[in-house]
């Protein structure tokens, strides 16, 4: 089950992965005054209330936490929690209607909304260690089917989420470890997570300088897993499988491959479209 559940995840990922590539939410996080990055950290952060930054800090757990403080500083000085919230779902339903048109009511449409509803409703009260799960997983529930599906894939995102940041914490990474042994993994270009994430140059070598010294690393100009980082690596992965199982094992297996086959057209769709890097996963 818990290759079907890592698949069936991965298959719905650009679904509610496309929210931070929409220009639709982009403008609707401007005109609530939030510029640069501060929409993206407000709008995931919004279900936990107006808390302190250092509580975004230790949920979004890899991004550079000056970064992270800046933005959301900006953002509850300029706004509020419910404004982001309702901008969120209103730009989500415009990015969807735009990309998928009348798939939005299809009975396709419909019937997936309920398998994922099932699926994240069966985990709604495993919250304990959870922290961004519960936040979102305490907002109410749309009423439109393609809203539902996002959403749904979004407290499941959060529930995955939150137990890869506790597999990484138990691990002994830092935040910035982890961007690198996921660079290390070949999954993402280290560039690209670093700059996305915020962190200088100096601090990216120190964190490599850390982890060849621990031994997961080689000494490589382009470090790469030594026998022992793959295998922590992927005990990582494993334990984040493990924690993360639950609602799609509530569905069962067919349920998840019926879900595969319905949602591959929307998501691919939405990749195509805003996430292009994604289709390797489709």
């Amino acid at each position: 089950m818990i290759d079907t559940a890592r698949r069936t995840w991965r298959f719905l990922e650009p679904y509610h992965g496309m929210i931070y590539f929409a220009p639709e939410a982009v403008a609707a996080y401007e005109k609530l005054g939030l510029r640069g990055r501060s929409g993206y950290f407000a709008s995931r952060a919004a279900a936990l209330g107006v808390v302190p930054a250092p509580v975004v800090v230790a949920t979004f757990y890899n991004f550079n936490p000056v970064l992270v403080t800046a933005s959301i500083a900006e953002a509850w000085s300029t706004t509020d929690p419910a404004a982001v919230l309702a901008a969120r779902y209103a730009a989500a339903d415009l990015a969807l209607r735009g990309t998928l048109g009348d798939a939005v009511g299809s009975p396709e449409m419909r019937r997936a909304a309920s398998l994922l509803r099932e699926a994240a409703e069966a985990v709604v009260g495993d919250v304990t260690g959870r922290p961004l799960f519960a936040a979102h997983a305490a907002l109410p529930w749309p009423d439109e089917p393609h809203l539902v599906l996002w959403h749904a894939q979004t407290l499941l995102r959060e529930y995955r989420g939150d137990a890869h940041v506790a597999a990484l914490l138990t691990a002994g990474l830092s935040g910035i470890e982890a961007l690198v042994t996921h660079a290390a993994s070949g999954a993402v270009p280290a560039e690209t997570l670093r700059t996305s994430r915020a962190w200088s140059e100096d601090d990216w070598n120190t964190a490599v300088t850390g982890l060849r010294a621990r031994g997961w690393l080689t000494g490589d100009a382009d470090p790469a897993f030594t026998p022992d980082g793959t295998a922590r690596r992927a005990d990582i992965e494993k334990a984040t499988d493990e924690n993360s199982v639950t609602p799609y094992a509530h569905i069962g297996e067919s349920a998840c491959a019926e879900l595969q086959t319905l949602v591959r057209p929307f998501s691919r769709a939405l990749a195509e479209k805003l996430m292009p890097w994604a289709l390797a996963r489709q």
